[in-house]
């Protein structure tokens, strides 16, 4: 899976000593991931250069100077040149040292203190194991469906909230993710409000992805709301545009933030059509977009090759059809020929 690293800012920070160093804030797909020092990506470059050797993109050099303004953004841009360069390595991205890293660099900048705990498993047969873990520990989908639908990210009908509820009630853990899966929006991925400008320029827009769409609660102008579904099937590229950066004064810290949009290209009426949606999460956007072209092409090529094998046993069985030579992809099966 891609992996899209930047460092939009760095901060000059004191230390205990009074010493001054910078603190570089490292985003992924749009996201705040960690904030780190150069001391701690040399060692960490070291590391994977004894495992990896020479096959890694260089590492930016070390000043031994006072670095100016102009070295410092220097070095900011040839350090997010590099996080970009290392990820492309699939081998790299698998390694322990690569993961052990970013997990121990997230959970320093977040403060996150980790704790043995317990997590309950239900499997289909309605049968339970416990397994013991570590809260740091990743899951994609811990009671994601109740998650879901109780901040409203899945919409459930009212009946089937009455009988979710009635699930739960029950403790009928099978019952409730059967038809907690049927649910609108189930699994999507929702982000983060945004603007578009479509169907007027400076729309309100949540996005919720996921089922081979993109689902847009758009909120016009005059504060009238409207529900647009584009179909996966009907969009024919799209494309990432950094717009520089903006400063954002909201909350109690004064940040940059990445100014992103994301245009696509889309069959509206039998007319390609271009869409364009700003969002600082336009590069997590993208990506789900890459994920469900993948899944589909997947999918496709899963079906193509079934037909295959359901058309050779056709054949062995019916050794006596002719087929024209130059009908389409698996021939033409005329009634004559049975």
């Amino acid at each position: 899976m891609k992996m899209h690293f930047c460092i939009p800012v760095s901060q000059q920070r004191s230390d205990a000593l009074g010493g001054r160093y910078v603190l570089y804030s490292v985003h992924l797909d749009g996201f705040l991931f960690c904030r780190v020092r150069y001391s701690q990506l040399h060692g960490w470059n070291e590391q994977l250069r004894r495992v990896f050797g020479n096959c890694l993109p260089p590492f930016p050099p070390k000043y031994y100077l006072a670095m100016t303004t102009a070295m410092a953004d220097e070095r900011r841009d040839q350090l997010e040149q590099y996080l970009q360069n290392v990820t492309m390595d699939p081998n790299v991205l698998r390694s322990d040292v690569f993961v052990e890293f970013l997990k121990l660099a997230q959970l320093n900048t977040f403060d996150i203190a980790t704790k043995k705990a317990y997590l309950d498993i239900f499997l289909p047969n309605e049968q339970s194991i416990r397994i013991e873990i570590i809260t740091s520990d990743t899951a994609e989908r811990v009671l994601e469906a109740i998650q879901d639908i109780e901040k409203g990210w899945a919409k459930p009908t009212q009946a089937q909230r009455q009988k979710l509820e009635a699930f739960q009630k029950e403790d009928s853990q099978t019952k409730f993710l059967e038809l907690a899966r049927e649910v609108r929006h189930y699994g999507y991925l929702q982000l983060d409000p945004c603007t578009c400008d479509y169907p007027e320029s400076g729309s309100g827009a949540v996005l919720s992805v996921g089922n081979n769409e993109i689902s847009c609660c758009i909120t016009l102008p005059d504060s009238q709301t409207q529900d647009i579904v584009f179909q996966m099937s009907r969009v024919k590229c799209w494309q990432v545009t950094f717009l520089g950066t903006l400063l954002d004064t909201d909350g109690p810290q004064r940040t940059l933030n990445q100014n992103l949009e994301l245009r696509f290209q889309y069959s509206e009426d039998s007319c390609w059509q271009w869409f364009v949606i700003y969002t600082k999460q336009a590069f997590l956007l993208s990506s789900c977009l890459k994920k469900m072209i993948s899944e589909k092409m997947v999918k496709l090529a899963a079906e193509n090759t079934e037909m295959q094998k359901d058309y050779s046993s056709f054949l062995s069985r019916k050794s006596k059809i002719k087929i024209a030579k130059d009908d389409c992809v698996f021939g033409n099966i005329k009634e004559e020929d049975l």
